[in-house]
């Protein structure tokens, strides 16, 4: 008479939670649409391992020379192999499509290590 009654107290216990349910609403990121990432002068393009898609927009800088990320909307990308450390100068990055794959960065006048992204 104990078991079942014990039980069924057991039971009705694991019923309760004072855990407050997950927000399964939670924001995801929103792909743009082809139209508006156009009219923001980009394009759809799959990017990185994953390949998701997003709108890559140039950068209005691109192509600029520069010496730290300070002088860029980007990165400061160097243009060549250089030892980190080095003197360097570089050029502003195109679009985000560049932060994927090997580059190494220039901050401050000098090169940064390389860094590779999938």
């Amino acid at each position: 008479m104990r078991l079942p009654l014990m039980l069924s107290l057991l039971f009705a216990l694991a019923g309760c939670s004072s855990t407050p349910p997950a927000d399964t609403t939670a924001a995801t990121p929103t792909t743009p649409s082809a139209a508006e990432c156009t009219a923001a002068g980009g394009s759809l393009q799959p990017l990185g391992r994953l390949q998701r898609v997003q709108c890559v927009v140039p950068y209005a800088d691109a192509g600029k020379a520069c010496s730290a990320k300070a002088d860029c909307s980007g990165q400061c990308l160097a243009t060549g192999d250089a030892a980190p450390g080095t003197a360097a100068r570089g050029v502003c990055q195109r679009d985000v499509s560049q932060n994927f794959g090997c580059r190494q960065r220039i901050d401050g006048g000098v090169t940064l290590g390389t860094i590779c992204v999938d």
